[in-house]
């Protein structure tokens, strides 16, 4: 009797040790993942494409095809107490509409960012980071098309950041920098002369002549905070098959209006219909102080006045996408 008990006693508790390594395990598979120590690398190609062909169309429209791209790229060190993120954005996009035969540009962007951070506590680093962002062509206003409107470094933004970088995991960063100079540089001289993006124009006497030439270059101090998201870290069930990267960017000029804010807030969806077939989605709205939009204040055609204003960018359609 006693050697039953004892046996009896023994099999409860080895049920029980079983029952509790089970639990263990499941624990374990819905923690959320660590992220590995050393270099992680990565990024995403897109490629989106439309087309409308109409013939003896009564309800009127015109031919048009357009090509969208998207390279982003990135490289992530981790070690103990150090962390080192790199981005590079690329986009550009064309438009060709009607009987003509050029093409309109429709998206045109180059973007680097690199920060480097020491941890001082859990998930927590004081950080340096550097953002660079310009276009690649000359951009114009199509309704006039000699009227140039942006080029090549013109404007050319970067920002350089001392403060502290909340990261709880690779694929989230809230990175607040107290200490922060941005330089606007617009390198065309023919833009810069005009005061475009900030800078100071050329001045003229009245007959026109060129008494000073532009400055170049907008320098400005004060506070920055970016934000970055990337979905693709968390299990999140209902978003199986879409990927969501959303960065917001503010900066603040604390010697000159500190209260009006400039917003950069871009999103990238991409819902992927199989390994190669995707449906994309890009936004960006652009908040800027400096750059002052065309106005027709009176409703006649013309612009009478210049002024900052939201701007705002959608790009939807069905491509072809690669993550690697």
């Amino acid at each position: 009797m006693k050697k039953l008990t004892i046996l009896f006693v023994f099999l409860i508790q080895t049920l029980n040790l079983i029952g509790q390594v089970k639990e263990a395990e499941n624990i374990i598979k819905k923690a959320p993942k660590v992220d590995s120590l050393g270099w992680k690398k990565g990024g995403l190609i897109s490629i989106n494409l439309a087309q409308t062909s109409l013939t003896n169309w009564a309800a009127g429209g015109q031919n048009s095809v357009s090509i969208q791209g998207l390279l982003s790229l990135f490289a992530s060190f981790k070690s103990d107490f150090t962390i080192w993120d790199n981005y590079l954005d690329i986009g550009y996009g064309l438009l060709q509409q009607g009987e003509s035969k050029k093409f309109i540009k429709t998206d045109d962007k180059f973007e680097l960012t690199s920060k480097f951070g020491l941890q001082f506590q859990k998930n927590f680093f004081i950080a340096g980071a550097l953002n660079f962002k310009t276009q690649m062509t000359v951009g114009w206003n199509y309704a006039k098309d000699t009227q140039k409107i942006s080029n090549f470094l013109s404007p050319a933004y970067l920002i350089i950041g001392l403060g502290i970088d909340w990261k709880p995991k690779q694929a989230l960063s809230v990175f607040g920098a107290p200490f922060t100079g941005r330089l606007t540089y617009v390198g065309d001289s023919e833009l810069a002369n005009k005061g475009a993006f900030g800078v100071k124009p050329a001045i003229y006497d009245s007959l026109g002549n060129l008494l000073k030439s532009a400055e170049k270059m907008k320098k400005e101090f004060g506070g920055f905070v970016r934000l970055f998201f990337n979905k693709g870290d968390f299990d999140i069930e209902f978003l199986k098959n879409v990927n969501i990267t959303t960065k917001l960017e503010l900066f603040s000029d604390y010697l000159n209006k500190p209260q009006n804010i400039d917003v950069n807030w871009e999103n990238i969806i991409v819902f992927k219909v199989n390994k190669i077939i995707s449906i994309n989605l890009i936004t960006q709205l652009i908040y800027d102080d400096n750059v002052k939009i065309p106005i027709d204040s009176n409703g006649d055609g013309k612009f009478d006045t210049h002024a900052p204003r939201t701007q705002f960018k959608e790009i939807f359609g069905l491509g072809f996408s690669l993550n690697f």
